[in-house]
């Protein structure tokens, strides 16, 4: 990254970051998709087993690997303020961190898993192959959450592309394997959608040595000499990550966790009605990779600029993080009101279906306007550090505003299911309208200290 003079250069430095961020989250997105499609070809109880087997693995890995996600402003800041061997020094012990928190996971997985299905009504067969699969799942855990620290490292310099590159190659790799495991091909074992579970555990272990190899090999990421004068373990820059990281994690796993809660109380209702919800549910997903990568750019620039103490720029990259979000989320919305019938169409035949999917679409094209201001408000605060009251704002925002309304309007008006969404969009909107004032007031106060304090 370097520092730009004119917002023509920003905007151009701003995409740069940005696109290849929203090609990896596609990327990541599509690894998981192949899995519970290539599952659902093998059988019924093997689609089953590896949907409830995704559904307990993506929170968990969602939520804690968010706290790697504090070496992104970490090392921007540094790098921002031409302090490399400290952005080398936090790298490494990102490295520990990840090993550490891979191992605590993997413990606490192995003997939870058990409890976890014996919670649902499972068929013997879904049970095993939703437990064999998370089983295969957590062998992957060391690499996937230190090739993590990597890819927050390299977009920490901007070289999203890299990570974008890493990602895509991940890509096929799985598929590879998932056709290799799951149906037994060219002499390897025949096992089902646990097979899945194995071919992602080692595709983890593919792009982390890939990873390692392009950060150890090749510029600008060479020079910082990652694997060379190893440090002790200091609790300090421990500390430090944690203080950063839990509450990002935290805060994507309320997130996340609210929507799987919402999902939970839709079983009240219809099939039709739940499948029409997932149809709606997994397209906003889809479209949330727009925002989300904008605010992962943001943590980046705002981040890098905060560094080198240029304020004016880190408020210019967080306004032109929003504006750029906004611009993409009214064309969603528009696709998703005037295309609604077509898209809900792709995913069913059934026509009840689709008509009450076409209701939901609706109320997901303003889900995606709240998303399109909170997501990249949220990024460009963790560039400032500020996550510890970004956190309680999302609790308050999903958990005190957003599900509790839900639940009334749903079961105490004629609205019904759609009450749901109404609360989801309320608790987003807060969020929106909160975490913009903070980031005001963090503004200001950086601000301040800078001219208050010159030489810090």
């Amino acid at each position: 990254m370097h520092e730009t003079t004119t917002m023509r250069a920003k905007w151009t430095v701003m995409l740069s970051i940005v696109l290849p961020i929203l090609i990896t989250q596609i990327a990541l997105y599509l690894m998981s998709f192949f899995d519970v499609l290539m599952s659902s070809k093998y059988s019924t109880a093997d689609l089953a087993g590896v949907s409830i087997g995704s559904s307990i693995w993506l929170p968990v890995y969602t939520g804690l690997s968010g706290i790697l996600l504090s070496i992104t402003p970490i090392v921007a800041q540094l790098v921002g303020a031409k302090r490399q061997k400290e952005a080398t020094f936090s790298v490494q012990q990102g490295f520990y961190v990840a090993i550490a928190l891979a191992i605590i996971i993997f413990g606490l997985l192995m003997a939870s898993i058990n409890p976890l299905l014996n919670m649902m009504s499972l068929e013997p067969e879904v049970h095993r192959i939703a437990h064999d699969y998370l089983v295969a799942m957590c062998f992957g855990l060391v690499p996937l959450f230190i090739y993590s620290v990597l890819r927050c490292f390299i977009d920490a310099l901007g070289k999203t592309r890299i990570s974008m590159f890493v990602t895509l190659l991940a890509t096929p790799v799985n598929i590879f394997f998932n056709y290799l495991l799951i149906f037994g091909k060219f002499g390897f074992p025949e096992l089902g959608g646990v097979g899945s579970g194995v071919a992602s555990a080692i595709t983890y272990w593919i792009i982390c040595a890939v990873g390692i190899v392009i950060t150890m090999k090749a510029q600008p990421f060479e020079a910082f000499q990652l694997y060379a004068n190893w440090p002790k373990l200091q609790l300090a820059k421990w500390l430090e990550i944690c203080k950063i990281g839990v509450p990002i994690g935290l805060s994507i796993f309320a997130e996340i966790s609210i929507f799987s809660v919402v999902t939970i109380m839709m079983s009240n209702y219809s099939t039709a009605v739940i499948g029409a919800h997932q149809i709606a549910m997994n397209f906003a997903s889809l479209v949330y990779m727009i925002p989300l990568s904008i605010s992962m750019g943001a943590t980046i620039l705002v981040g890098f600029e905060i560094g080198a103490k240029r304020w004016k720029d880190a408020r210019i990259y967080s306004y032109l993080s929003v504006i750029i979000a906004v611009g993409f989320s009214f064309i969603s919305a528009t696709i998703l009101i005037i295309f609604r019938e077509q898209i809900a169409g792709v995913y069913s035949t059934d026509a009840q279906v689709v008509t009450l999917a076409t209701q939901f679409l609706i109320y997901a094209a303003f889900f995606q306007l709240s998303d399109a201001i909170q997501a990249p408000v949220q990024g460009a605060l963790r560039g400032y550090k500020d996550v510890t009251i970004t956190f309680i704002m999302a609790i308050i925002s999903y958990w005190v505003i957003g599900l509790p309304l839900g639940y009334v309007v749903a079961n105490y008006t004629d609205l019904g299911p759609f009450g749901y969404w109404i609360g989801l969009i309320s608790g987003l909107t807060a969020g929106a309208v909160t975490l913009s004032a903070r980031l005001l007031i963090v503004q200001r106060k950086a601000q301040k200290h800078t001219q208050e304090n010159p030489s810090t």
